[in-house]
């Protein structure tokens, strides 16, 4: 489910409610957990823009691997919160894509936390970079209403 005032496309959200595995003693959401919520939010983009992570290793040879996490911790979330993860696409490179991502607490839009978490593009056999194939960045252009990769910068 896609959403934007300005473009629809231009970013993604995706729906986390916090159960009681997601919390610390106090009832406060781990912040190491926030990772696994914003991990949520690119996979599903991804499948939402008709892209498997299990098929692009089977068909393409490719995997995604975190390369660099930049994250603020505003506000805490508690047990039953319902979530959003706000992901966008803030950059495309040649063998790396760089999300700006957020988690908003649905019930007052607080902001939970906020950051840039960039992906490499590695071969599935050798686990060393390689460029994003064409038809994907093709596809993920297309997928998010921009023309060019350059025009994300």
């Amino acid at each position: 489910m896609p959403t934007s005032r300005d473009d629809p496309k231009a970013t993604f959200d995706w729906p986390v409610r916090i159960y009681y595995e997601d919390t610390d003693a106090a009832g406060v959401v781990f912040y190491a957990n926030y990772l696994r919520f914003l991990e949520r939010g690119r996979s599903e983009w991804l499948r939402a823009l008709g892209y498997e992570q299990d098929a692009l290793r089977r068909d393409e040879g490719i995997l995604f691997t975190v390369r660099r996490v930049e994250l603020d911790y505003r506000t805490s979330a508690v047990f039953n919160d319902l979530l959003t993860v706000r992901s966008g696409l803030a950059h495309i490179g040649g063998a790396s894509l760089t999300f700006a991502q957020e988690i908003l607490r649905d019930a007052d839009g607080a902001l939970c936390c906020q950051g840039a978490v960039n992906v490499a593009c590695i071969d599935a056999g050798t686990l060393r970079p390689r460029r994003l194939p064409v038809a994907l960045v093709t596809g993920i252009l297309a997928g998010t209403g921009r023309s060019s990769p350059a025009s994300m910068e």
